[in-house]
């Protein structure tokens, strides 16, 4: 119920506003991780979150039952992985094309209510990985009033960013092709 009345408020804050901005941060209890597997075993690169301290500006407006955001961009440097270890770490720079695009963006384009669970929104966002960019809907799960927890999974293909996975080992050991992006952001109004 308090879920429901939070999203209620939000739609109403915004019911009687045009674009509005805000800034908010990311706090150090966040997690942000990419998961893979290979033929033979499974990764995860963890984000440093602490990389994540300056204030990120929202603009958004409430249009019919979305909110639309303007200029909301979540940057991620790839630098800032860990996937445990030196080598592997090397791969994952060498397979995000590093050295050309150095980073991740995340740009928030909408939300909108699920129309089959109430406890999730859908967002509408574009992921511009090495230099291509994708649009995906997922559901995310929002919890909390002062600090705004955002939970959720988006399931990609690499060669969608037109990456080739990694093989070693002579080509005995193949990176697949589907990775997942699993976060749970703790946001707070700065």
């Amino acid at each position: 119920m308090k879920k429901v009345l939070f999203y209620i408020f939000i739609f109403t804050m915004l019911a009687f506003s045009s674009l509005r901005g805000i800034s908010v941060v990311i706090t150090p209890s966040s997690q942000l991780v990419i998961k893979g597997k290979t033929n033979v075993n499974s990764f995860k690169c963890q984000y440093n979150i602490l990389k994540l301290n300056k204030p990120i500006p929202v603009f958004f407006k409430r249009h019919k039952a979305k909110i639309i955001f303007n200029k909301t961009t979540l940057v991620l440097e790839n630098a800032d992985f860990d996937c445990g270890g030196r080598g592997i770490n090397t791969d994952f720079q060498e397979l995000l094309k590093s050295e050309t695009h150095p980073q991740i963006r995340i740009k928030l384009k909408e939300i909108s209510k699920d129309l089959k669970d109430e406890n999730l929104v859908n967002a509408l966002l574009d992921l511009e990985l090495a230099g291509v960019t994708k649009s995906y809907v997922i559901p995310v799960e929002l919890e909390g009033e002062d600090i705004l927890v955002v939970k959720g999974v988006l399931c990609l293909n690499i060669r969608d960013f037109n990456l080739e996975p990694p093989k070693k080992a002579l080509g005995l050991i193949v990176v697949e092709d589907l990775i997942e992006i699993n976060f749970q952001l703790k946001v707070k109004e700065y």
